[in-house]
């Protein structure tokens, strides 16, 4: 009997020292890149989500860097990773989309998201969900059907700000509140004001636990994401199935248009792929960009001299006009340059996105390295944009570095929305937003910090005390 049980033992040992080496040592055609795959499972997962500052590079990254260069191995919620911080490694990746490499996020991101978004297809279907988009936030689109409304919301907002002065507002979730108005508007003619159902206040407990550990017991915030989720995607459902019933009463929106769509005999549209699509197109929109916003004024805080700068390229604008209280035109918009520096340069140090994720189709061998098939590889964008070798003091807040290059593309060396065909859709959109309120902000309005104001990466940016200023009008 002990016999027996010594030998069931010792099998078990001998199984997980086999299943440890091979987790420690992968297979690979090849030699795979140096690093370090962690403790089994959960790897290095615990380190990479540490916080950190926001004028520093991921200590996490830093180290590996240091010690395996700027390409290693690791493991990150369990999956076997190589991380990317080679510029020319990372431009290669993105050319190479959906031939070598194809988008990835985890399990986990895609339950929250939905497995019909535009981030779970590749190739002909995501080119055909692309174009559907672009239909609504491509640059001319944003000058003929969203400028106005951009122009106009944003008046209301910060004119609501200074009319509750002294009390203070927190940037973040004020122009969030914003973004969200404007483009829920166009996109399905929602209004939380008038709506029964609250759309906004389903979205905040989603992304309350978006980057949560995904444990679904109540009480989690995962749990309280996939709730907010479950209610916001209720919301959307309703909207569609009211104006299924109500054919005939268009609202000329960007749901009318997915409709139509969904009515066509070749159509891989599903009424269900168009609530999962207006869900992703609100989240990705007001939440990254109202993140931008928020940061810009961070910046533009400690440092008087951008202000100056930014308030007189848009008092020149005021000047140029017949009237000064007209709305921003496209071609006044195109005319800021020092503003595009500014944006840059916001984007450049916010890194918003700190990881690019993409999954290894086949093998690939590159700089005397194997990627295996199936594995993941994170681009780093962060690592480029704070490299002294590429940006002059690269920690340091200054426009004026944007002087002479393309202020409107990716490149090599910037990739603050993606590259290659995942380039993100919504980068116009975004640089017009930031625009229209800073024209506003500094033309009409002052500012004064009154508290929060740390922003940390874990890795992605954070505000854990908010960003509350108070806003008061100008007088000239």
């Amino acid at each position: 009997m002990w016999e027996a049980f010594l030998c069931l033992i010792s099998l078990f040992v001998i199984w997980v020292s086999h299943w440890v080496y091979r987790w420690v040592h992968p297979k690979c055609n090849g030699q795979l890149p140096p690093g370090s795959m962690g403790w089994p499972v959960i790897g290095e997962t615990i380190d990479y989500f540490l916080p950190h500052s926001l004028y520093d590079l991921s200590p996490f990254i830093t180290k590996r860097m240091t010690r395996y260069g700027s390409l290693f191995r690791t493991s990150l919620i369990g999956q076997r990773v190589v991380v990317s911080t080679d510029p020319e490694l990372n431009h290669y990746i993105f050319q190479q989309e959906g031939k070598l490499f194809q988008c990835w996020y985890t399990e986990s991101f895609f339950k929250i998201l939905g497995q019909q978004s535009l981030m779970e297809h590749q190739g002909v279907i995501h080119k055909y969900l692309k174009g559907l988009i672009l239909n609504l936030v491509s640059p001319e689109n944003l000058k003929q059907k969203l400028l106005h409304e951009m122009d106009s919301t944003t008046r209301k907002f910060l004119h609501s700000w200074a009319n509750c002065y002294p009390t203070s507002v927190d940037v973040k979730e004020e122009s969030a509140n914003m973004i969200f108005e404007c483009f829920a508007k166009k996109l399905l003619s929602y209004e939380e004001s008038k709506a029964s159902k609250k759309l906004m206040e389903n979205y905040k407990a989603f992304m309350d636990g978006l980057m949560s550990f995904p444990l679904n017991i109540p009480g989690t915030a995962y749990h309280a994401c996939l709730k907010g989720r479950e209610n916001a995607m209720k919301v959307i459902r309703d909207i569609v199935n009211e104006r299924k019933l109500a054919s005939k009463n268009l609202h000329h929106d960007f749901l009318d248009h997915l409709l139509e769509e969904v009515k066509k005999e070749e159509t891989i549209l599903s009424e269900e792929f168009v609530i999962s699509m207006v869900f992703v197109l609100l989240f990705a929109t007001y939440e990254t960009t109202s993140a931008a916003i928020a940061i810009a004024i961070h910046f533009l805080s400690d440092h008087p001299s951008i202000v100056a700068e930014l308030t007189k390229e848009h008092e020149g604008i005021l000047q140029a006009r017949e009237n000064e209280e007209s709305e921003i035109t496209w071609e006044e918009y195109k005319s800021m340059t020092f503003t595009h520096m500014v944006i840059n340069e916001t984007i450049r140090l916010a890194n918003i996105v700190p990881g690019i994720f993409r999954r290894v189709t086949k093998d690939v061998h590159i700089k005397g390295y194997t990627i295996p098939e199936g594995w993941i590889v994170v681009v780093c964008p962060s690592v480029l944009h704070l490299d002294p070798t590429k940006y002059k003091d690269p920690f340091a807040f200054n426009p004026w570095r944007w002087e002479g290059p393309e202020l409107h593309a990716g490149s090599k060396n910037f990739m603050a929305f993606g590259g290659g065909v995942r380039l993100c859709v919504g980068a116009h959109f975004a640089k017009l937003q930031m625009a229209i309120f800073l024209h506003y902000l500094v033309t009409k309005y002052r500012w004064t910090n009154v508290k929060g104001g740390d922003i940390i990466r874990r890795p992605g940016l954070a505000f854990p005390n908010g960003l509350h200023i108070q806003v008061s009008k100008r007088h000239k």
